[in-house]
Order: C-alpha cells, then structure tokens, then sequence
C-alpha cells in the first residue's frame, strides 16, 4: 500500500530501535500514528559499534511488513572494520532497503572523543564512498547548521560536507535547530561551496523542554532565550506552545524553498501528528498490524 500527500512538500520522521516489549509497542504505536500521514521515508537509528544492530534490523523489518513503508537504515563507522560496517550495508540490501543514512556516529560511552577503528572508515565521507562501490544505495549524511563539535569552524564543516556529498551522497539531514536564520545561513553558505544537494532540516519538536536541554547540550545545539522563557511560562499549555512554534518554524522554512522536512520523533508520535496536521498534511486511512512481534 502506498500513502500519499496533495502536500508539495513531503515528509520523514526518525525512529530509533526499541530495548524490550514495552518500547516495541511504544514504536509500534509511533509507526501506527505517523504512518497515514504518507512519509517519503521514515529511518531507524544505529547505535554506536553496532550496539542495537539487531534491534535496528528488527525493526526495519517489522515497519517494512506491517506498514510497508519505505526505512532507511542509518549507519555509523564507530567501533567496527570496514568489512563489518559494510556486511551491515549488505544486509540492508538483502531486507530491499535501499536508502541509507550514513554518519560517521558519536564516540561510545566512556571515549571522549571519536577514535577510527584502526580497520574501519575513518570518517563518514570514506562511508560514503564505501557504500557507493558496494550497492546501489541512496544516502543521505548529517549537516550541522550551528557546526558540528569536532570542527574549528564552519568553513571546515561546509568543507566535511561537501567530501560527503562528492563522495556520493545525495542529501543531508541537519541536526536540529530553533533559529530558521541559522538553518539559511548555513544553506546558502553551502552552496556557496558548490554543494548541490538538498540540505534537509531536522526538525525536533519539544515532547520535554528540560529533555530537549540535555539533547541540546550534548550535540551543542542553540536553545534561544525566548524559548527559555517562553516554556518557563507555558504551564499546562507546553504542548499547545511545542505545536505552535514548531508549525510556526516549519512554515516559514517551507516559504524560504524547504520541500522536505525531517522529524526526529524520539518515538513519541502524538506531537509530530498534531504538528502535521497543522501544516495541513491529511492522514488516510490505512489498514496496519496490530502490534509489533
């Protein structure tokens, strides 16, 4: 079955692998919601070394299925040969997934820094490029509107972009953000640099302020002081203000040419539907599973 959207601009929400039967209903739950509103694509996250492995291929499998919609892996580099990282790649291939998010992935608990297997890739660029001479794959890699952490400036890492889009990718998805000026800053500085590609936003709507604050301290993400304040004030009406000023941000990147949108769902459906709909994307009716295995 394939679902559809009158909307020109189309949509994609990330997901990551469940850990027991309480978060597998929890995903399926997610799927079941979002599903009606006709991704493009919807992805499930990779843990560091292959950590949810597995569970990631699982659920891969379980979407693909139940909702026969189309998954992109993601894949990291981090504690794996290039033998390894790509055998993962093969059986992605072998489930008919054919898109690929491809990052070079954080440092594993306890490393505070990233450190190349001393067999693998060594960035996510080499990924790329690995993946290309292995399958037919889509992929998309990361972008960083506010610069990656590991980089010295943001000439560098519209320089790493551009490797990973030379190399053979043919879009990236942003790290979040709540400033739309960054997000534009960093577009047109990409193209600038003769990147062509689609740079995707990743848009995270705020299920939790202080848990979005641990998210944005990690990856070193901006947090506006009006958000701040705003929150500190909302109450009981947190989530009619997360629905309005992630519609309100969706809006206006869709008036600046934005025709995708990517969300990170953190398995948490009823905020990403709510925000959807409120861009005007219907959901149909399909007929899913009832739960996950």
């Amino acid at each position: 079955m394939t679902y559809e959207t009158p909307q020109t601009t189309s949509l994609s929400f990330e997901f990551f692998p469940p850990h027991n039967a309480e978060a597998s209903a929890r995903l399926w739950r997610s799927v079941e919601r979002l599903a009606p509103l006709g991704p493009k694509y919807v992805s499930v996250t990779y843990g560091a070394g292959g950590t949810t492995r597995e569970r990631t291929v699982s659920a891969i499998k379980t979407i693909q299925d139940r909702a026969r919609l189309n998954v992109a892996g993601h894949l990291t580099v981090v504690g794996a040969s290039k033998a390894e990282t790509l055998d993962v790649a093969r059986g992605y291939a072998a489930q008919g997934v054919r898109r690929i998010v491809a990052l070079r992935g954080d440092a594993p608990k306890g490393q505070d820094h990233f450190i190349a297997h001393p067999d693998g890739f060594r960035d996510a660029a080499e990924l790329v490029a690995g993946l290309k001479e292995a399958g037919n794959f889509e992929i998309s890699v990361a972008a960083y509107p506010e610069k990656h952490p590991d980089s010295a400036d943001m000439k560098a890492d519209i320089e790493n972009l551009k490797r990973k889009i030379d190399a053979g990718a043919s879009s990236a998805i942003t790290q979040f953000f709540f400033e739309n000026e960054d997000f534009l800053r960093f577009r047109d500085a990409a193209a600038d640099a003769g990147i062509t590609a689609p740079i995707i936003p990743g848009i995270l709507p705020v299920e939790n302020f202080t848990k979005m604050l641990r998210f944005a301290d990690m990856c070193q993400a901006k947090v506006p002081d009006w958000m701040h304040q705003a929150f500190r004030n909302a109450g009981d009406d947190a989530e009619v203000l997360a629905t309005a000023i992630c519609a309100e941000q969706c809006d206006e990147l869709q008036a600046e040419g934005v025709d995708h949108l990517h969300f990170y769902t953190l398995n948490n459906p009823d905020l990403v539907y709510n925000i959807s709909r409120a861009l005007g994307f219907e959901a149909v009716g399909v007929d899913l599973a009832a739960s996950v295995a």
